[in-house]
């Protein structure tokens, strides 16, 4: 195996120990211990397959040893680790073989099921080859892709685009992230991703169509990085952009917005960023909320220009694009770059730490949820090859190719696919920047650049660095750029080189890899790859052939293309498996011809450029004939290099972003739906003098009064409205009413509503939007008695401030609105008491009304409509149905131990009784099923685990909140919610963001739903938050109100 040399150097001490070692010596490392020989052992395994840094470091150290027998023995030592390490390695592949069994058989089971669910069988339309929109470049993919003029195209699009003004939302929270002279390596984190998001955001802003992008980060404010990181706004200077100028606004171009989340004054990397999240969705929701409106001044005739899209960068970007996305209902985009249960599935197949510890260290599970979240609410996921859809993605519950290609086909016939969604894979490679390039077209005997008058420039001094090497540095060159990584191949790509003789006599081989100072400051295992390549150069005696420079500069990189392009020579990636290959496209650039491996991206790369071969990287032979054949053929030369010259411009900027904004021209458009007005204008002046009046009159509001909403919305019946109600508007009321399945007992009730609020004098409807501060009480204890109890302490705590109407007070729970109103009753409450209803878990939204008694409950209907995207619906409910009767069918003769709620079930949301909390999957396991069946929605354990709530995937009560913000212009960083210990399964959702949050222990203490996690609290819980107050046990009121007072809450 490349970059073990060192084990066949321990295998020759082991067979030749040397004169110092006697025969009982020798006897005692190669005698058979048992049925295992440690030398043939090493033989047929170990050399071929195990690569181990530590053992590495051992093996220096022994054979440094200068006793034969202590070498010996230390060796012999060292292959009993490898013997057992390799042990562990089998049986983590054994227990790796079982996962995937496991994961099939489910994956197999969940599609039929999903196909038995849908009417009719399967047409020869649904049985394509595609997996969904697997090109970027055409709409199929065999044959040749097609060939297009860039300059036609383009101008075509650009004039299509141009009375459009985008507003588009990208976000990539980690790294260090500024427009100029970028940190790229500084860190792990700060890699090639901000690179990539940062140019992207930089032509998307060039785009024609195009008034705005924003880039959101993270504000980094430490003396340990530059101050640029700190600066909240940074305007990115646009890139051939002067045609475009005349369409260039105040607040138009490109920009990185830098949000402050997470501990102050620290740079932290990105596992540890999980708990923030939420802190930086509310944030980035207030830039969002204003910088529309902004644009809605200058553009929108003065009505908010909501993002067309919000497009998430890696999992933790990706969270956050999707919370935004449900937030604001707008599309969302996402591109995974890394992807966790790939890692995972790495890591693993090392063997070298267990699952616990690789969950520890790189909080993987919570990464992996948020992919699968991420993939549960995107519209299209951007992927650069096909390599990461067939290998990678498939990997995740929520996207399966075959379901994916079923369900899309009955989506183009207008099918019904039962509730079931999944999301569209779209390959769109990395762009690059092509107008500074000039490709070389002398060579090394003519020069055509200079002449008298005007002379060439000299030579760059990175040329001279690498022709030293050479004895005849104007044979061509054979360019290899790769870091010395075993997964790199280089070492094969030498010893092929080495044993072609009509190579060598034709070529010359560049070897970058990186920069270094010593061997031994190099990681040992980089040392042993470099270490290698050394040893095949003098085996092979290759001094004055191959060039191996120790150092050069990121901006020598586009030089080296150019003598290597001067010298007709070709690049080369031999990588075992290359997930992109973006230095293909930058030598294509340059006019090189390529040899690239055939496994992963290079092989889309070369389906679009076809300016090369394509290579298996384990055969040596291979590699060397395609090398001799474009180096010996110097017609196949020319034309490769035209090809890739001519094709090149397929994987621009320009051309990546016009596939980019016509993907996303093909999403259903989504942004909230209230500001629609009678005439089809959109109306978001909610801040008038007659804002009360207007709300209530204006149909937009989309409200209906109710007590007992849930069971009408599920009925699906609405009452008819008074007959001799003969009015127009009051027709036409009725009929959005009915259409959105609402429910009104008398159309007047709501004139008389108008009319007393309008008496009263208390303004805005509804209440929260004249309080100084809201109280959520979302405490989930096992009973209501003790939920009025602690909801009493609450409200008597803050009695006065709620008296003066400073305060308003919201009630988030699990109960149906039924049962609310039952809960008020039987603890002497009234509706009053409260602004709102957080009901279902988040599925629900209502006011109090101040004047019907008997329909105390106003229901907001946009509320729904808000999180209604792709609702499962019947097809949802059918599935849990059969899923809670496989539950059943387990248990005893009659035994039912979950069953669904009929009585308190509604449109969004559907309810179950669990008779045996203890009995029933957790809530990780029913997520998974839902996923695998391509159902979308989010399921709750409640009330101990007596309950299930399954909504809409974007709903949630932390959700409701932030739909409160952009509906009324609630101040997410006045509310303060009160939680107990612990709570339903979707708790730790309430306990982030820039809201205040009272743990209250001794509350819901013995709530044993978290006991099943798939990663623990802590990874997600920002606990040394200062926004996250824990009260002692048995608290009173007034140390309730102590505390909030401390932190600033009631001041003022």
């Amino acid at each position: 195996m490349a970059g073990n040399d060192w084990i066949n150097s321990y295998l020759e001490a082991i067979l030749d120990v040397g004169p110092g070692l006697d025969d009982a010596k020798t006897s005692l490392l190669l005698r058979e211990r048992g049925r295992f020989s440690p030398t043939r052992y090493f033989v047929e395994q170990v050399i071929t397959g195990f690569d181990e840094t530590d053992l590495h470091r051992s093996w220096v150290r022994a054979a440094a040893t200068r006793s034969p027998q202590e070498r010996n023995t230390r060796l012999e030592n060292m292959c009993w680790r490898i013997w057992n390490l390799a042990r562990q390695k089998k049986q983590l592949e054994g227990e790796e073989v079982q996962r995937i069994a496991k994961r099939r058989l489910e994956r197999d089971r969940g599609r039929r099921e999903a196909i038995a669910d849908m009417s009719e069988d399967l047409s020869e339309g649904e049985k394509g080859e595609t997996v969904s929109d697997i090109s970027a470049h055409g709409d199929s993919t065999r044959g040749r892709m097609p060939r297009i003029s860039s300059v036609d195209a383009m101008e075509t699009w650009a004039s299509y685009q141009k009375g459009k003004k985008l507003y588009i939302v990208l976000i990539s929270l980690h790294g260090l992230i500024r427009g100029e002279n970028m940190e790229l390596g500084r860190d792990s984190d700060t890699g090639g991703q901000v690179k990539y998001v940062v140019e992207l955001t930089r032509a998307l802003g060039s785009m024609p169509g195009v008034y705005r992008v924003d880039l959101l980060t993270r504000q980094v404010s430490s003396p340990e990085v530059d101050s640029s990181y700190g600066e909240p706004t940074e305007m990115l200077t646009p890139l051939n952009s002067e045609s475009f100028m005349e369409d260039m606004g105040e607040s138009s171009g490109s920009y990185i917005i830098r949000i402050p989340f997470g501990p102050k004054d620290k740079y932290i990397e990105k596992e540890l960023l999980w708990p923030y999240i939420p802190e930086f969705v509310d944030g980035a929701l207030n830039h969002i909320i204003q910088m529309s409106k902004v644009l809605g001044e200058q553009i929108g005739d003065g009505q908010p220009v909501w993002p067309v899209a919000i497009h998430g960068h890696y999992a933790d970007a990706g969270d956050s694009a999707a919370l935004l996305s449900g937030a604001l209902n707008v599309p969302m985009l996402f591109t995974g770059h890394s992807l966790g249960r790939d890692k995972l599935e790495q890591l693993l197949k090392q063997g070298r730490i267990s699952r616990d510890e690789i969950n520890t260290t790189y909080k993987i599970m919570r990464r992996i949820e948020a992919e699968e979240l991420a993939l549960d609410a995107s519209e299209i996921v951007i992927t650069s090859t096909r390599q990461e859809i067939e290998q990678q993605w498939r990997l995740y519950d929520g996207f399966d190719p075959i379901l994916e290609r079923k369900l899309r086909a009955r989506i183009r016939r207008n099918v019904s696919c039962y509730g079931r969604f999944m999301p569209r894979m779209v390959i769109i490679p990395p762009g690059m920047e092509f107008h500074h390039i000039v490709p070389h077209d002398g060579d090394m005997d003519g020069e055509t650049e200079g002449n008298e008058d005007h002379p060439r420039t000299p030579d760059p001094v990175i040329w001279s660095e690498i022709m030293r090497f050479f004895t005849n540095p104007r044979k061509p060159m054979i360019l290899a750029l790769a870091r010395p990584d075993p997964k790199k191949n280089i070492t094969t790509l030498v010893k092929a080189f080495g044993e072609c003789r009509p190579l060598r006599e034709l070529a010359n081989l560049t070897l970058i890899m990186g920069n270094r100072d010593g061997i031994d400051e190099m990681s040992s295992t980089s040392a042993s790859v470099l270490l290698s390549i050394l040893k095949l150069i003098d085996k092979y005696d290759l001094y004055g052939q191959v060039a191996y420079p120790k150092h050069h500069k990121q901006s020598d990189v586009p030089d080296i293309y150019r003598l290597a392009a001067k010298t007709k020579g070709v690049f080369i990636n031999p990588a075992f498996i290359e997930p992109f290959g973006l230095t293909l496209i930058e030598a294509a650039a340059y006019g090189l011809p390529i040899v690239a491996t055939r496994n992963g991206g290079p092989v889309d790369i070369h389906r679009v450029l076809d300016n090369g071969l394509l290579v298996d990287p384990h055969d040596q032979q291979s590699i060397a004939d395609a090398l001799l054949k474009l180096v010996a053929d110097k017609q196949l030369w020319a034309k490769c290099r035209q090809n890739g010259l001519k094709n090149i411009h397929l994987f621009s900027w320009p051309e990546h972003c016009k596939t980019y904004l016509t993907k996303i021209a093909s999403c259903k458009p989504r942004h909230p739906q209230w500001q629609r007005t009678d005439d089809g204008t959109e109306n978001s002046d909610t801040d008038s003098p007659g804002d009360s009046l207007r709300d209530i009159q204006d149909i937009s509001l989309n409200l209906k009064f109710s007590l007992d909403g849930d069971k009408n919305e599920a009925s699906g019946n609405p009452e008819n409205s008074d007959e001799n109600a003969v009015d127009g508007k009051s027709k036409l009321e009725n009929a959005v009413l009915t259409w959105s399945k609402g429910f009104v007992r008398d159309t007047r009730k709501a004139g008389f509503t108008e009319k007393s609020d309008q008496s009263t004098g208390t303004g805005k409807f509804p209440a929260l939007r004249r309080r100084k501060h809201i109280f959520v009480i979302a405490v989930d204890c096992d009973t209501n008695t003790d939920t009025l109890e602690t909801a009493g302490k609450i409200l008597e705590a803050f009695g006065k401030e709620k008296t003066e109407g400073s305060v308003g007070f919201i009630l988030s729970t699990s109960m149906s609105i039924s049962e609310v109103h039952s809960f008020l009753v039987s603890g002497g409450l009234s509706p009053t008491d409260f602004d709102a209803f957080v009901c279902n878990s988040g599925s629900d939204l209502y006011y109090s009304s101040l004047t019907s008694e008997d329909s105390p409950f106003v229901l907001d209907l946009y509320y729904h409509s808000h999180i209604e995207y792709r609702w499962g619906g019947e097809g949802l409910r059918k599935s849990l149905v059969r899923w809670a009767a496989s539950i059943n069918d387990k248990m005893a003769e009659n035994e039912r131990i979950i069953v669904e709620n009929e009585q308190v079930l509604t449109e969004y949301c559907y309810a179950f009784k669990v008779q045996k909390p203890g009995m029933v999957p957790p809530i990780k396991e029913l997520r998974k099923l839902m996923r695998i069946h391509a159902l979308r929605c989010h399921v709750i354990y409640c009330q101990n685990g007596t309950k299930l709530n399954v909504i809409p995937i974007m709903a949630s009560r932390t959700q409701a909140l932030r739909y409160l913000y952009v509906r009324w212009g609630v101040d997410l960083s006045s509310i303060v919610v009160f939680v107990g210990e612990s709570g339903d399964t979707d708790y730790e959702g309430l306990l982030g963001g820039v809201h205040k949050t009272v743990i209250l222990k001794g509350v819901c203490a013995s709530n044993q739903l978290h006991a099943n996690r798939t990663y623990p609290l802590t990874d997600v819980v920002p606990f040394d938050s200062p926004n996250i107050v824990q009260m002692t046990e048995d608290c009173s009121g007034s140390d309730i109100r102590s505390s909030l007072e401390n932190v600033g809450v009631l001041k003022g």
